[in-house]
Order: structure tokens, then sequence, then C-alpha cells
């Protein structure tokens, strides 16, 4: 079983990789049920601090 910040950031990554591999950000915010605005902050977030500064968005 998976750790609660292991599923968070599982979560979030989820959304990032699904946008990559879709090719379009709104189509996967919209598979995820989040705003693009949260895609944005995770993708800043990861470029900023790494995967685990997605524990703090």
């Amino acid at each position: 079983m998976l750790h609660t910040d292991e599923r968070i950031i599982k979560h979030k990554v989820g959304l990032l990789n699904l946008a990559e591999e879709l090719g379009n950000v709104s189509k996967a915010c919209q598979v995820m049920g989040l705003s693009r605005d949260t895609f944005y902050r995770y993708k800043q977030a990861v470029e900023d601090g790494g995967v685990e500064s997605l524990l703090q968005k």
C-alpha cells in the first residue's frame, strides 16, 4: 500500500504525464477533473523544486 505522500505525488505526476501523453493540457485536466491552473502550478513546482515539491502544492 502506498504511503499518503506517495499517493499524492503519484496523482499529481499522473496529471503531468497524461498531459504529455495526450499532447493537450486541457483534455488531461478534463479527464482528471482538475483545472488548467492546477496543472500549471504542479508543473511549475516540479520545475522549481523537483517532484518532492508537489507535497507542498
